[in-house]
């Protein structure tokens, strides 16, 4: 049986020591490329909420060149460099960069990019991305494609049911407005990530929490679950590691 799997994150690469500037796959993309089961996964990056920069797309292809993957990508802009289900469905991994999320999905809708991905998430591809390459697996989050003030998206492809917060950690408005966009129902029950961490979805169920760097259990960069019960915001610290919701 296919198992469909997201990876949800506000990290992936990291700095290499002692070249600044330069990334290599972290924790979190490494255990993307361990779950295909392959010995050589195919990774196809999608940078759409980056306007398919040359800049960013040359640094993904170079902190894969030695992680033991064949490299691809889809570009968007101005027009689509190969057909989206030839580009998507060749794919171990699809990994999806930061950005503009609003505008991630808005062309994503219009070349039928969205379609694309629900199969192949149904097909057992695993998907996975940082900050905006987060938010669109869900139905929505805080999000700064609007201007410097944050606004909400609620039309993520919602193959989550979730709500999605992301750098929870390091920007100071998005973890008042993810609260108050729960309680006011705007969005459903969420989770969160602090820069560096993913949330390792099976199916729609959170299994784990995994961190790019090492983290101390309860004081470290972790990951959230924001929700209402009884109409009262709890938010729920996990910590890295396998999620125990009971």
């Amino acid at each position: 049986m296919t198992t469909k799997r997201i990876l949800a994150s506000s990290g992936g690469f990291v700095s290499t020591p002692g070249l600044w500037g330069v990334l290599r796959p972290g924790a979190i993309m490494l255990e993307a490329l361990r779950l295909t089961g392959k010995d050589r996964p195919r990774v196809c990056l999608v940078l759409t909420a980056s306007g398919d920069s040359p800049d960013y797309l040359a640094s993904m292809y170079s902190a894969l060149a030695d992680a033991g993957c064949e490299v691809d990508h889809l570009a968007l802009f101005t027009q689509p460099n190969r057909p989206v289900d030839e580009a998507i469905g060749r794919a171990d991994v699809v990994w999806v960069g930061g950005g503009s999320v609003a505008n991630l999905l808005a062309l994503w809708a219009l070349h039928g990019v969205d379609e694309v991905m629900r199969d192949a998430w149904d097909a057992g591809t695993i998907l996975a991305g940082v900050s905006a390459g987060s938010i669109c697996w869900h139905v929505g989050g805080p999000t700064d494609s609007f201007g410097p003030k944050l606004q909400v998206v609620t039309n993520g492809l919602g193959l989550l049911p979730y709500g999605n917060g992301v750098h929870y950690d390091s920007e100071v408005g998005r973890r008042p407005l993810l609260h108050d966009l729960v309680k006011a129902q705007t969005l459903p029950t969420s989770y969160a990530t602090d820069d560096g961490v993913a949330i390792l979805y099976e199916g729609v169920e959170p299994v784990a929490v995994i961190s790019d760097k090492a983290s101390a259990p309860e004081s470290g960069p972790a990951a959230y679950r924001v929700e209402l019960v009884g109409g009262q915001l709890i938010e729920t610290r996990l910590a890295i590691g396998p999620i125990s919701l009971s």
